[in-house]
């Protein structure tokens, strides 16, 4: 091969590093390029179109030492998560995730993919806080059961004389009446059947003997006076009414509630052996009041104060001495006219109290309320002695049997808003 044919030479790229300042004057230098050519590079380079460095240096550190920090924090997170130990029992995993706020379940989430959520939801808020959780529930819970318990506390002197006194008036009643039924027990049973059938006859020829408007508004309350010939009404209008029976003409319009009257009720001696100048009926309403009447006045004779909610029922003791009444703040109230004091507030149902009644005897009161359930009381050592349950809605009626002739004087007949009623 001769010499023309070798191949040419390649040149080799030079690499240069850091500033191309003092290369360039270099440059400029050995080609001698004139000072008119310099003047324009310099204003190129201030002009801004000749990018060359000035050693000008951005700070970076606080923006990689926030990310060093974040993975550091996450790989923190993992170990953590990786230590704590979690139950492989799905329940008990369901139920420390809803201790923590957390929903128990996600879409498509299995018993494993469910303890990894629970395990790093713990690795972020710390295994304390499932504990602190499980210690409050358990706080909550004793404060709930002692809420539920019962406890008594000591009542006013007042109050054990009236017991006392209940006590001597209703255990003599109360042998009468079960002497009363066991003279009952010994009549034949065909003659128990006979009086049974004849009472049947005379109430099927029961007819309507008069109609009367009472009032502008409905009808809440009426009761018949002891010896029948008085009617007494009760409306929502805020009035109440005397009638005579049985040609249901108005004696005399009682005013002095202001809102809807719930009751109205005589005097156990109202007509028979009070004058008509005494306190002869009770009435109540939906604003708490409770007034006293006479039968020859028509403005009430005193008023009975203490009650901050709804009134419902009155109802007065056989003995004439106590008047009980039933409010919406879950409680009834047994009042002493005589002493002229409250002696008894006694709570016991979980809703408002609706009716009451008390026993022939004068022992025992019956009670029931919005919250479906009815109870009976002692009034002697004022315990519950009885639960009665079986209606789904609100009770608004209770009574004992008047007599001991027709059914036992000790059953309850208590009725709701849907129609039916209950024996007990």
């Amino acid at each position: 091969m001769s010499d023309e044919d070798e191949a040419p030479v390649v040149k080799k790229a030079r690499i240069f590093y850091g500033s191309l300042e003092e290369k360039e004057k270099q440059r400029l230098s050995r080609e001698g390029i004139s000072t008119a050519a310099k003047d324009a590079v310099k204003a190129g380079i201030e002009a801004g179109h000749i990018n060359i460095s000035s050693g000008e240096s951005m700070e970076m550190e606080e923006r990689v030492s926030e990310r060093q920090a974040e993975v550091l924090a996450e790989f923190e997170r993992r170990k953590r998560a990786r230590q704590i130990t979690v139950s492989t029992d799905d329940v008990e995993v369901k139920a420390c995730l809803r201790a923590l706020g957390e929903p128990i379940t996600l879409f498509g989430e299995g018993p494993a993919e469910r303890r990894e959520r629970l395990r790093n939801i713990l690795s972020v808020v710390g295994p304390d806080a499932l504990k602190k959780s499980k210690k409050e529930d358990e706080k909550a819970k004793r404060t709930q059961d002692e809420y539920q318990q019962t406890w008594y506390h000591e009542g006013p002197s007042s109050l054990k004389e009236a017991r006392i006194w209940l006590a001597k008036y209703s255990l003599p009643r109360a042998v009468e009446r079960l002497d009363a039924a066991r003279a009952q027990k010994e009549i034949p049973e065909s003659t128990r059947t006979v009086k049974q059938q004849e009472l049947h006859k005379t109430l099927r020829n029961v007819n309507n003997f008069c109609s009367q408007i009472g009032d502008d508004r409905p009808i809440s309350h009426c009761q018949f006076s002891p010896n029948s010939e008085l009617l007494v009404t009760a409306s929502w209008s805020g009035l109440c009414k005397l009638w005579k029976v049985p040609d249901c003409t108005l004696i005399r319009t009682l005013r002095g509630h202001n809102t809807n009257v719930g009751a109205i009720s005589f005097h156990p001696q109202a007509t028979l052996t009070l004058e008509e100048s005494d306190v002869n009926m009770a009435s109540c309403a939906a604003d708490g009041s409770v007034k006293l009447w006479s039968l020859d006045s028509d403005e009430p004779v005193a008023d009975i104060e203490g009650h901050s909610m709804r009134v419902a029922r009155v109802a007065w003791h056989p003995s004439g001495r106590f008047l009980g009444t039933t409010c919406y703040d879950n409680s009834w109230r047994l009042w002493d006219l005589e002493a002229q004091e409250e002696i008894l507030h006694q709570e016991g149902h979980s809703k408002g109290v609706h009716d009451l009644h008390f026993h022939p005897d004068g022992s025992l009161a019956g009670t029931g309320g919005l919250d479906a359930f009815a109870r009976v009381w002692d009034l002697r050592t004022g315990r519950c002695i009885m639960f009665l349950e079986g209606h789904h809605n609100e009770i608004y009626s209770i009574n004992f049997s008047p007599n001991g002739q027709s059914v036992d004087p000790s059953w309850l007949v208590t009725s709701e808003d849907s129609g039916g009623f209950c024996l007990a």
